[in-house]
């Protein structure tokens, strides 16, 4: 049945497309920017866009043989019956268009008894073909034989994203990240595509859980869905990949100026002891071995029994000592911080004060919501309300008052060891209830938020944050990195293509583990990997408790003398990076940047 377009009406830069059905509304944002929205009856804020970013633009529209028509300088839009648009550029080339057939996805149908047999030798047989059949909406568009697709974050594969498909749900998944992957630690639902060699994007501003196929299951179509939500995306024009990019982070924000030093060679390890002197003895090592490094990370380790913002009392000396000593010695330190508190009735202010105030999610009967993380049973701060990340902000000042120069964000998807946190518990969109279904991918988001602006607050600083989960706009207050990814040589492969997208995803402040988090690297893997990531905005060395130390002294020569060499190599490099910080704040452009951002045209 035909959902037939009647009439339309105009007020200001918003045309209201009325049908049989709910209405579509296009707003125009700017020359190159289209809003396209449909209520589906949830809230409408976003959480990557802050504010109204539309500016005066002149455009038309006008009704032609059944379908109407909206065009500014840059964008032609063409709306149809059942809500099926096309979009072209000034020159009318088309860019997108809604694919007019029926999916006919291959492979669809597989009996019950085939699903019992896949699921019983251990295949996910949820995220078979077919899967997301049942989602709540679908938009669909036709797919040329040349189209070509970047963007996405850090989803794993190959740079070019064709024939892949991702689902859009933060998770932490420890196991070794390879390209049958459909989900990690972010959801940046931007994608950049060529058609025909003509660049355009589309932004889906929808936090739930979604879906994306980008010609994995026909050739003839590409297709985004979501379990819920508005539809609402946006179209982005421009002349170039460069210039799309400018005008997505004009929507969601552009990474901010950081401090110099953060550019610089960061070292990390889980297991890095403060009682033990540790932490003296790799600052210690890397001057004796003449290796240029500007900050040491402290893994979960430095905390009181896992207790967020706490210091461990298994040493003499207080942290404010010991910080201030490190930084004599020219190393900066960085201090994690999970979102999950641990549950303690006794001693602990962080967990009685949250209690006392309501400040953590809640089951659907009222009682706070309980899961286990490292502390052991851990409840979770609800950061969708501006109060809980103002409460976040304030006891930020513990670190930031010991000295501490940076923070790093980890367990924020939000990460949870008896299994994924239910779709029902209730988590806050700011002051109204709603659930765990529609915040969980801005969870890392807000977190994100709260920390950097605690840090600028007591800090008066460009606050330095790093994150594992992250959604849209992220960039404005964290650089991130890869996560848990392995000492493996896909790991090293698959780094340039991740950072690239990010960096095409408005992520520019980016980096992995050099030598891998998990498993035991090599002396040629750590070398590869130091020299590989030498323009990687976030340089940092980071391992996994249990695996073999990868500080490049461990390894004697020539792995010493190569990294030293790379290592001072960078530091060369710094003024030039710095500069390129510097426009992207006027741009948006990439620190790191694939050829097709230069060369679009090339085959």
């Amino acid at each position: 049945m035909v959902n037939k377009l009647i009439n339309f009406t105009q007020d200001g830069q918003k045309l209201t497309v009325n049908y049989d059905n709910k209405p579509l509304i296009l707003t125009v944002i700017t020359p190159e920017i289209v809003r396209v929205f449909q209520d589906r009856g949830n809230a409408s804020n976003s959480y990557a866009i802050d504010g109204d970013k539309s500016i005066k633009t002149d455009f038309k529209v006008k009704e032609k043989d059944g379908h109407v028509e909206l065009s500014t300088a840059k964008l032609t839009v063409k709306i149809y019956d059942d809500e099926k648009i096309d979009v072209y550029d000034e020159k009318g080339n088309p860019l997108i268009l809604d694919y007019r057939k029926k999916r006919t996805p291959i492979d669809r149908q597989m009996d019950e008894e085939h699903l019992k047999l896949a699921e019983s030798e251990g295949h996910d047989v949820k995220n078979l073909l077919g899967a997301h059949d049942k989602d709540y909406y679908e938009i669909v568009k036709s797919l040329a034989d040349d189209e070509q697709f970047y963007g996405l974050g850090d989803k794993t594969g190959f740079i070019n994203k064709r024939h892949y498909a991702y689902d859009n749900w933060n998770t932490d998944n420890p196991d070794p990240q390879v390209e049958s992957f459909t989900r990690l630690y972010k959801s940046i639902p931007i994608l950049l595509g060529l058609k025909n060699k003509h660049p355009y994007g589309i932004f889906f501003d929808n936090t739930y859980r979604n879906h994306i196929d980008l010609g994995k299951e026909s050739n003839d179509y590409y297709y985004y869905s979501a379990v819920d939500g508005n539809i609402d995306y946006y179209i982005i024009g421009g002349d170039s990949l460069k210039e799309v990019i400018t005008n997505y982070t004009y929507l969601t924000g552009r990474v901010p100026m950081p401090q110099k030093w953060t550019l610089g060679y960061q070292q990390s390890r889980w297991g890095y002891s403060v009682s033990q002197k540790q932490v003296e003895k790799i600052a210690e090592n890397l001057r004796k071995y003449d290796l240029p490094c500007d900050v040491i990370h402290l893994d979960i380790d430095y905390m009181n029994g896992y207790r967020v913002f706490t210091w461990s009392k298994d040493t003499d000396e207080k942290p404010a000592d010991f910080v201030k000593k490190m930084r004599k010695r020219g190393f900066r330190i960085i201090t994690i911080i999970d979102p999950g508190v641990k549950k303690d009735d006794h001693d602990y202010k962080i967990y009685q004060e949250g209690i006392e105030k309501g400040y953590f999610v809640k089951a659907p009967d009222g009682t706070v919501y309980v899961n286990q993380v490292w502390p052991g049973d851990a409840v979770f701060p609800d950061f969708g309300r501006k109060e809980v990340r103002k409460w976040w902000a304030r006891n930020c000042k513990y670190l930031v008052d010991l000295g501490v120069s940076g923070i790093w964000d980890d367990m924020n998807e939000p990460a949870s060891f008896k299994g994924e946190i239910p779709d029902n518990i209730v988590f806050h969109n700011e002051e109204e209830a709603s659930t765990h279904k529609k915040m969980h991918n801005v969870y890392g988001h807000n977190m994100a938020k709260a920390t950097y602006e605690g840090l600028k607050k007591y800090s008066g600083k460009r606050p330095f944050v790093i994150t594992r989960a992250a959604y849209a706009g992220t960039q404005k207050f964290s650089t991130v990195w890869t996560g848990d990814n392995q000492s493996l040589w896909t790991h090293v492969q698959m780094m340039i293509p991740q950072l690239c997208n990010l960096g095409m995803s408005g992520f520019s402040f980016a980096g992995t583990d050099i030598g891998g988090f998990g498993a035991d690297t090599t002396p040629e893997l750590l070398t590869r990997w130091i020299e590989g990531a030498l323009f990687s905005p976030l340089y940092r060395n980071h391992a996994a408790l249990g695996t073999r130390s990868q500080e490049p002294w461990v390894f004697g020569e020539p792995t010493l003398s190569i990294y030293r060499k790379y290592l001072k190599l960078r530091y060369r490099f710094i003024p030039y990076l710095y500069d390129e910080f510097n426009r992207e704040t006027k741009t948006g452009f990439p620190i790191m940047r694939p050829l097709v951002l230069n060369y679009e045209n090339d085959t």
